[in-house]
């Protein structure tokens, strides 16, 4: 019997001559399928060495990552998908005595990239310039020489059809982030008294930028995880709680402001006057009810904003008082003990010579009381009255009043007017005084 490679059996005997050839056959036989077997069986255990190689490294690998390495990529992944994103602050609203906005700030989207994102989207740039009404040229240049900065505006305080537009592009590397615009309802009418901000919401002037600290809030901060096009999905943390600016409302009175504002416009035109202040006061508590300048402007066109029309004349601008400094010298005169309202003032001839100076009135008034004097104001009587109180009774009067001191407004720029001192008054410096020369105010001062 001969046993084949596969198990298959052949019997019978084999014919006298055929012995050795038997033999030979069998030789033949049990040879020539070694070779194939030898060789399938080192491919078989070749690719089995190979299969467990490949398979203790790939053990290692993962071992590596899951123990080893865990922690730098966490952190790698931390670093590629979570971002400290700003929470805006909402600045205070400013309001008249009734409760009246005056300034409100409204939520607005903003567009910045990331210019080398952007720059792999370059085809994309002409649809963003559309979006935003801008050059495709401009806008391409303008981001490809920041390829260094990673956050870089394009547009700021965008329409909500604009934002929408940009929103709808979805290109990488192109975000809208939220901010706040400040918007005036009363215009050019309150535009001096509560000025305005800039693009970052800032005060420039008037109250915004005097009472700033006041008005602005106080960024926060988060953790946030962002996808790749770097829209927000979830907040992992808050870093740095947000503060909200605090409201102001002033002792202004819109219905006197803007009879106030009407009125000066009017009289400007009428006597084509080149600038004009008004400044109405409450007597009894010395609030201010209104406060108006012309020229003016709107706070709400920033394109429209030119420095020389930002400039609050009542409380900047000098002006000497003239005869509107009469009743406090009257005041003085009262307190002194010196001078009753009946008290008899003699200004025949309707002149007096100080020094050199001839002080005149317009008429000859003659002998007059105190309250005629104040009436008809008399610079003869009110010349007799200060040279009788002495240059130090008037100038301390002027001073206690806030004559050559800024008053509390807190505007910036606020002049302080100027009253000199007294010891280097000539009883001529003293004369003027009394009916409003050598001395200056502001508009504010005086009310």
């Amino acid at each position: 019997m001969i046993r084949w490679p596969f198990g298959k059996r052949t019997s019978g005997k084999p014919a006298a001559g055929q012995r050795g050839g038997a033999r030979q056959s069998r030789s033949g036989l049990t040879r020539k399928p070694d070779a194939p077997t030898a060789s399938f069986g080192m491919r078989l255990a070749t690719v089995a060495v190979l299969v467990g190689v490949g398979a203790g490294v790939l053990i290692w690998k993962a071992s590596t990552l899951q123990f080893v390495e865990s922690e730098f990529l966490r952190g790698q992944g931390d670093e590629r998908f979570t971002r400290v994103a700003s929470i805006v602050a909402h600045r205070g609203s400013v309001s008249d005595r009734s409760g009246e906005p005056l300034a409100v700030s409204t939520p607005v989207d903003s567009v910045w990239v990331n210019p080398k994102e952007l720059t792999l989207a370059n085809e994309q740039i002409p649809n963003l310039a559309r979006a935003l009404n801008r050059d495709p040229d401009e806008l391409a240049r303008f981001v490809t020489t920041k390829l260094d900065r990673k956050f870089l505006y394009v547009a700021r305080h965008l329409q909500p059809a604009d934002a929408a537009k940009v929103r709808a592009l979805d290109i990488p590397g192109v975000h809208l982030t939220r901010e706040y615009r400040r918007y005036y309802p009363a215009a050019e009418v309150t535009g001096h008294v509560i000025g305005f901000t800039d693009v970052d919401d800032a005060g420039q002037e008037g109250l915004e930028l005097a009472f700033d600290h006041w008005l602005a809030g106080e960024n926060g901060a988060k953790r946030v995880i962002q996808d790749n096009l770097g829209r927000t999905v979830q907040t992992v943390e808050s870093i740095k709680p947000m503060r909200a600016g605090r409201n102001m409302q002033l002792s202004i009175d819109m219905r006197i402001q803007y009879l106030a504002y009407r009125e000066l416009k009017a009289a400007m035109q009428l006597h084509r006057a080149r600038a004009g202040s008004v400044v109405v006061i409450d007597v009894t508590t010395g609030e201010v009810l209104a406060m108006v300048n012309q020229p003016t402007f709107n706070p709400n066109d920033r394109a429209q904003l030119k420095p020389a029309g930002y400039k609050n004349r009542a409380v900047t601008d000098l002006v000497e008082p003239g005869s509107t400094i009469k009743p406090f010298v009257v005041a003085a005169a009262l307190a002194s003990g010196k001078f009753r309202t009946d008290s008899i003032i003699d200004t025949n001839p309707g002149m007096v010579k100080v020094g050199i100076k001839m002080i005149e009135d317009k008429h000859n008034l003659g002998a007059i009381d105190l309250t005629t004097a104040l009436a008809k104001s008399s610079n003869v009587a009110m010349t007799r009255i200060a040279l009788t109180l002495g240059a130090e009774t008037l100038h301390d009067t002027l001073s206690k009043v806030g004559f050559g001191r800024v008053t509390t407004s807190g505007y910036p720029g606020e002049s302080a007017g100027l009253l000199t001192q007294y010891a280097h008054w000539r009883p001529i410096t003293t004369a003027t005084v009394s009916y409003g020369y050598g001395l200056s105010a502001t508009p504010l001062q005086l009310a």
